[in-house]
């Protein structure tokens, strides 16, 4: 098989989703700047468009990474979105279609967010969270792009919805899909167990290439069960870690990335330097300057420093410059004694982190636990660090303990 191009909508979701291929044996890459490209050609190449809050603009980022991916070999598409459909799904769909078929002109969307191992399922054309529908949970009360309906026909219009029943045939299914992608571009399944997914996963190999998976990590595991490299390396489970302190990053305002970075703290007693400022704090360039003066030590540190955003916002001052700030603030402790492994919840600190550093890559290895991916920064001042990233709502309350452990802390 040529290679396999993964498209995501932010930071944290493309390592969730191109790990499920690198703990098959996949070479995996996730390419943050063009060119920086170390892989064989049997290898899973990802790109992170950033798009989740760009509404219509996310059309044109998504289908110029996907022109990208397939320049560099990709023969195979994945398009990563929110397991809640936060964001700009309907337009990410869009733009890789449109992409796509450029290639493929007979391309068309396969789309099941569901993600049963973390508690997100499709029924009936209803996406749900924990048993609940996504607006009257966290996903609906998220402060950037909050959901109004749990409904995939609403979320994307236009789309034709293919019921799938217990225990079908994945070869039915293939034809259904097809024919129902033949009358409308968009195409979304139902999933309500890991045994769905493997079905509705078969029915996309069937059908080949002009079916263009969007989903999240969990359709991208069931799809690598099938996607297998000539070549399996063996996937690496523990992280690497290197001398120095242990670094955690937490800019997620998500209740459960909160309740996570909370239990953290309680499990290493007094352990730690937590660094968390206000938003007042962060309002301007002087009082963020003040501020570090006054919380940055200049001796030595312990082994394991928590950074955590403020959970209140400024007004007028954006997600993005805070994330930039304690990107800055982690990249001034890491000169002053370098890191041994860094920890990051939330794509927006994620982000902001590897464009600090430079970094061209993130060469993913493998992962912690569910949700929790591996591996090492590629190109810049932090070239060879290992990073383990983890999306803001996923887990439960000790997972955050979890990816810190295998370094030796808590």
């Amino acid at each position: 098989m040529s290679r396999i191009g993964v498209v995501a909508d932010d930071l944290t979701g493309a390592t969730d989703t191109s790990v499920q291929f690198a703990r098959r044996g996949w070479p995996t890459l996730l390419r943050l700047r063009p060119g920086a490209d170390r892989l064989p050609a049997d290898a899973v190449l990802a790109e992170c468009t950033d798009a989740r809050a760009l509404g219509d603009a996310a059309a044109p980022a998504t289908a110029a990474a996907v022109t990208r991916l397939h320049a560099s070999g990709a023969g195979r598409l994945y398009v990563k979105v929110d397991s809640t459909m936060r964001g700009s799904v309907a337009a990410q769909v869009r733009g890789a279609l449109e992409s796509w078929s450029a290639v493929r002109p007979a391309a068309f969307a396969v789309v099941c967010p569901a993600y049963p191992a973390m508690d997100r399922v499709v029924a009936a054309g209803v996406a749900l969270a924990g048993r609940r529908l996504l607006e009257e949970g966290p996903a609906g009360r998220d402060p950037v792009t909050p959901v109004a309906t749990s409904r995939l026909a609403d979320l994307l219009p236009g789309s034709v919805h293919v019921p799938q029943p217990p225990g079908g045939d994945p070869a039915a299914l293939a034809a259904t899909l097809t024919a129902a992608g033949r009358a409308a571009r968009v195409v979304t399944v139902d999933a309500r167990d890991d045994a769905d997914l493997a079905r509705l996963a078969d029915a996309v190999e069937r059908v080949g290439p002009d079916a263009v998976p969007a989903g999240s990590a969990g359709l991208a595991g069931a799809l690598a069960d099938r996607w297998r490299p000539a070549t399996a390396a063996a996937p690496a489970d523990a992280p690497p870690s290197g001398e120095g302190p242990l670094l955690v990053l937490v800019t997620s305002l998500h209740r459960t990335a909160r309740e996570q970075e909370a239990r953290l703290r309680e499990a290493c007693g007094g352990d730690l330097l937590h660094l968390t400022p206000a938003a007042a704090d962060l309002a301007d360039e002087a009082a963020w300057a003040a501020w570090v003066a006054r919380a940055v030590p200049t001796g030595p540190v312990p082994g394991l420093v928590v950074v955590t955003a403020p959970e209140e916002r400024t007004p007028g001052v954006r997600a993005d410059a805070v994330a930039a700030s304690l990107a800055g603030l982690v990249a001034r402790l890491h000169a002053h004694r370098p890191f041994g492994r860094v920890v990051v919840t939330g794509g927006d600190g994620a982000r902001a982190l590897v464009d600090r550093w430079g970094c061209t890559g993130i060469e993913v290895l493998g992962a912690v636990t569910e949700g929790v991916p591996h591996g090492r920064l590629v190109g810049g001042d932090a070239d060879g660090l290992p990073v383990t990233t983890k999306a803001g709502g996923f887990g439960d309350p000790d997972t955050l303990v979890r990816a810190v452990a295998p370094a030796g802390r808590p």
